[in-house]
This record gives C-alpha cells, sequence and structure tokens, in this order.
C-alpha cells in the first residue's frame, strides 16, 4: 500500500490469479531511486558505527558527580553517631554527695565535750551534705552504744534508786537493775525514732548545725528553736516532725516497763515534753561549749610581765 501511495496510482479490487500485475514506469523509477539510495547508505552507517566504536573510550567519560548529604542530613547523622557511641560518663552527683557526707560523720563520730560525752550529732561547721536513711541508722546506732550511754544510765538508775522513784521496783540489786533498764530504753528508744526511723521518713537531719558566730542572744535563741525547727535533706529549715514525735512515741513505749502507777496518756505526755526540754538545754550546752572551752584557754595562756621583757638596748 506504500509504494501505491508514493507512485501515485491506486489498486482497486483484488488481484486475480493469473493475470499480470500492470505497473506504470513511475513506479517503477521510484523503486531504483530507493534501492540505489540505500545501497549508498548502507556502507557509510557502517563505517560512522566503526569509527564511533574506534574512539569510544569509557575512561575519558567524565565520572558521575558523588552525592553529597546536606548539611541537616550530616547533622543528624553525626547526631546519632554520638548518641549511639558509648561515652565516659562522669560519677553519679549522688555518689559524690554521699562521699562527702560520709567524710562529715567520720568527722564527727570523734567529737566528745570534755573528752568524754559524745557529740556526734553536732555539726560544727554549721554546714554539712545530707545524709542519706544508712548513714542516719548508723549514726543512731554509733551514738546509742557508746560506753557512756551505759554508764549514764547506771548513773540515773543510781540516782532514782536514792530517791526511791518508781517504788514498785523496790531496792537492792533487783531494784537498781530494772530501774537501769528503763532509764538506758528510755534513751534508745527516743533516738531510735527521732534520730533514725522518722528522719528517714520525713526526710530531715537529725543533726545540730552550730551557728557559732553572732550575738549571745541570737544564738541563744536559735539553739532553742532547734527543739522545733531543723534542716531537711533539701537544705532548707522545716518544722522537726522526728524530733517532737520521736520524743513523745519514746515516752508512749515507756509505758510497757513502767510500774503501773507510773503509765498513763498524761505521764505519756509529760515524759515526751520532759525530753523535748532536756534537747533544747543540750542544743545550748552544743553551741556555747566550744566559746566557754576557748574562754578559759584564754585565761590560760601565760601572759609575760612587761617587767620580765628583755630590756632595749640603747639607740646610738
Amino acid at each position: 500500500m506504500l509504494l501505491q501511495l508514493l507512485s501515485g496510482t491506486a489498486v482497486y479490487g483484488k488481484i486475480e490469479s493469473g493475470k499480470p500485475i500492470i505497473v506504470s514506469k513511475r513506479t517503477i523509477a521510484l523503486i531504483a531511486v530507493l534501492a540505489l539510495s540505500g545501497s549508498l547508505a548502507a556502507p557509510a552507517t557502517i563505517a560512522a558505527q566503526q569509527l564511533v566504536a574506534a574512539n569510544f573510550d569509557p575512561m575519558t567519560l567524565p565520572e558521575a558527580p558523588t552525592p553529597q548529604p546536606s548539611v541537616l542530613y550530616s547533622s543528624s547523622i553525626q547526631a546519632q553517631q554520638q548518641t549511639m557511641t558509648p561515652a565516659e560518663s562522669p560519677a553519679p552527683a549522688q555518689t559524690d554527695t554521699r562521699s562527702a557526707s560520709q567524710k562529715a560523720l567520720d568527722q564527727e563520730e570523734h567529737q566528745r565535750m570534755l573528752g568524754v560525752i559524745p557529740n556526734f550529732n553536732t555539726v560544727m561547721s554549721g554546714e554539712a551534705p545530707p545524709i542519706d536513711a544508712k548513714q542516719k541508722f548508723h549514726l543512731f546506732f554509733k551514738s546509742s552504744v557508746d560506753p557512756f550511754q551505759f554508764v549514764a544510765a547506771g548513773a540515773d538508775a543510781l540516782f532514782e534508786q536514792a530517791l526511791d522513784s518508781y517504788p514498785e521496783y523496790h531496792q537492792g540489786f533487783k531494784g537498781y537493775s530494772k530501774r537501769y533498764g528503763a532509764a538506758f530504753a528510755d534513751g534508745f528508744d527516743g533516738n531510735f525514732f527521732g534520730n533514725a526511723v522518722l528522719p528517714s521518713i520525713f526526710h530531715q537531719d537529725p543533726r545540730y548545725f552550730r551557728m557559732g558566730h553572732g550575738t549571745f542572744r541570737h544564738r541563744f535563741w536559735y539553739a532553742l528553736s532547734t527543739t522545733v525547727m531543723c534542716k531537711g535533706d533539701n537544705g532548707n529549715w522545716q518544722f522537726n516532725y522526728s524530733n517532737l514525735a520521736g520524743n513523745f512515741i519514746g515516752g508512749a513505749i515507756s509505758n510497757v516497763y513502767y510500774p503501773a502507777a507510773d503509765r498513763g496518756f498524761g505521764l505519756t505526755m509529760e515524759r515526751g515534753a520532759t525530753v523535748s526540754a532536756e534537747g533544747a538545754l543540750g542544743s545550748l550546752a552544743v553551741e556555747f561549749y566550744p566559746d566557754v572551752m576557748q574562754h578559759f584557754r584564754n585565761r590560760r595562756k601565760v601572759v609575760v610581765p612587761a617587767a620580765s621583757a628583755p630590756a632595749t638596748p640603747p639607740q646610738p
């Protein structure tokens, strides 16, 4: 059909078998021209292909540019690598705080008044790191089993026996033993709840933070106020639930071993108030004891009289 369109003639109908096909001279000439053009173009095409193949060198082609990550993408990759790379982290702050508080406790556990009375629950400098629950129980146990506590309980029982306190205990060694046990239990119970259990629950510091400076009046009232005020583990001053509640809990427990005539709610409240007042006096003693000792040390200093001083040689 294509040859028909190019020749300008058309064949209508079907070609019958046995009859010759009539083709015009115009069509024959066109076919000859196309054949000659094809024969001439084929060698040129083959030569061009051979020339391109001979000159083609894959090494001379420029390399494709390497894709570079964007700034945001590279930053995210670096951040991810830093996150995934384990870095040496500094020691936890809690470990450092506990080491500092333990160092302060080791120093406090060697403090004594008059060389014999334990002063373990006092921060002489006025500042110290908070102590955890384990350290609070350790401090309680250290102060409760100190030899001075056994001597103090014995002296207290001896004094009560001399006054015939708690007559139902009677006299003699048996009565003295009961008074001794009650006196030691009073101190132990109050110390256990007021300096260990409740401070751990309320997160309060059971120690006394000595002021050591200022006017006498200011320090006097400060020492008394520590009966009802204390430092929390967070360093802030707050109501001293631990001390007051511990004193009254100890008074309530004493109903178990005191004679029946010395039991009851009224006596429990009286014992709790008495122990609280004694604690306030103890705070005064701790606050001013170093000043008193310094005063006596200054008086004992030897002052060289002016007459005994070596004479100054006369100036020429």
